[in-house]
């Protein structure tokens, strides 16, 4: 058997060759779901006042000393400060305001007494306890002061983190952008879906698929598109490729066939080493830097669940490694086989398997529909990968195996 190159190993030659795309500025409109490429200090104290953490009274402490329900203390009301009153107030001695929560407190009060804690009266209150300073008062910087850093660098930049890169006064961000990325799907027998198949056409699902993937997983697809399987128009188009993409993918033509033209475009050029790595499916692979930018390209084999596979094992560990991302972060999970399947020798295995809910919290996996490279019949209902290891050939119910959620499945972006 000839010798194939470990996935690890594959995998690591494409990482090595990737490194984060070059940092820009983006308001924070713009940033969701970006990676932050610089610690973001803020510009304000959080809170930014002093204010109520209670809907009550505005108080000084030692007004109401000796107060509780047996011996409740009045005090006259000097008027309502409400959330968003932006006058300066001072609190007389002697007096309370009412306050609502987000309020700012009024100079000289430095305790809030809850509205139920109180008669709840409006010219005059009966306070039924006596509070210490500080009570239901939120002072200005004690969650974030004016320069502590709030966010880092090689954040995932969430809705939460925006809000707080929002309230910390902060407009724009430095953040790794989305990497762009172009799918070529190669063949003389593809034809576009809807068509009417001759003799020896199929459809062209795997462009389709690969650029979906591409923008589930949170990148954009600079350019999609089909190839004939001539090597002049394929050379053209592969050794200089157009759009400025930041990686291309293409599918077929990577095999052992006389008429594996992705190959020899690109074998034949020098600038991609093409191998057989020890997996199943998706054993043909080949990566290299061509034209005058160096533009990575991955070449995936043709059969749909072949490259659905390879975009999971190489592609996106890639797109995570250009966006500034840990290339080794994806949402891997450790499930249990809920029944046996065999394996191949010298491959590591990759089942499309159906994830069941389990009573004792750990998910149990199934395989689900033709495993063979080119069935395509059940991929709507596979939510996951399960990665049989090299050294297994055949798996047992109750094994215990890690898997990879297929992108998209049951998450919208997964970079």
């Amino acid at each position: 058997m000839p010798e194939l190159r470990p996935v690890r190993t594959h995998l690591e030659i494409i990482l090595e060759a990737l490194g984060p795309l070059p940092p820009v500025t983006r308001p924070l409109r713009e940033a969701l779901g970006l990676t932050l490429a610089a610690d973001v200090a803020s510009r304000t104290d959080l809170p930014a006042f002093t204010n109520s953490a209670m809907d009550g009274y505005a108080v000084r402490a030692q007004d109401l000393l000796g107060a509780g329900p047996a011996s409740p203390v009045a005090l006259p009301v000097d008027g309502d400060i409400a959330a968003g009153d932006t006058r300066w107030h001072v609190l007389a001695p002697g007096h309370a305001m009412r306050i609502m929560t987000g309020a700012p407190l009024p100079e000289g009060a430095d305790a809030v007494v809850a509205v139920e804690d109180t008669d709840g009266g409006t010219a005059e209150a009966a306070f039924l306890l006596a509070p210490a300073p500080g009570r239901h008062v939120r002072h200005q910087g004690e969650d974030v002061r004016v320069g502590d850093v709030v966010l880092r660098s090689g954040t995932l930049l969430s809705p939460g983190h925006l809000a707080l890169a929002a309230a910390a006064n902060v407009p724009e961000l430095e953040v790794i952008r989305r990497p762009r990325v172009s799918v070529v799907s190669t063949g003389d027998e593809l034809v576009p879906a809807g068509s009417e198949l001759g003799h020896g056409q199929i459809v062209n699902s795997n462009e389709l698929m690969l650029a979906a993937l591409v923008e589930a997983a949170g990148a954009e697809v600079a350019r999609s598109s089909h190839l004939p399987d001539d090597l002049e128009v394929m050379r053209e188009v592969l050794l200089d490729p157009p759009g400025e993409p930041d990686l291309v993918l293409t599918s077929g033509g990577v095999s052992m066939g006389a008429y594996d033209t992705v190959k020899e475009a690109l074998g034949g050029a020098g600038v991609v080493e093409f191998a057989k790595v020890a997996m199943r499916p998706g054993m043909p692979q080949g990566f290299g830097l061509v034209g005058p930018r160096a533009v990575p390209v991955i070449t995936l084999p043709g059969n749909p669940l072949s490259s659905l596979v390879s975009f999971h094992v190489f592609v996106l560990p890639a797109l995570r490694r250009l966006s500034g991302l840990d290339p080794e972060g994806t949402a891997r999970f450790t499930a249990v086989a809920g029944t046996g399947w065999r394996s191949v020798p010298h491959k590591v295995e990759y089942t499309r398997v159906a994830v069941e809910a389990s009573p004792d919290g750990l998910p149990r996996v199934r395989p689900f529909g033709g495993q063979a490279s080119h069935s395509v019949g059940a991929l709507a209902e596979a939510s996951a990968l399960a990665v049989v290891p090299v050294d297994v050939t055949e798996v047992r119910e109750g094994m215990t195996l890690t898997c990879i959620p297929l992108v998209g499945q049951d998450r919208a972006h997964v970079l």
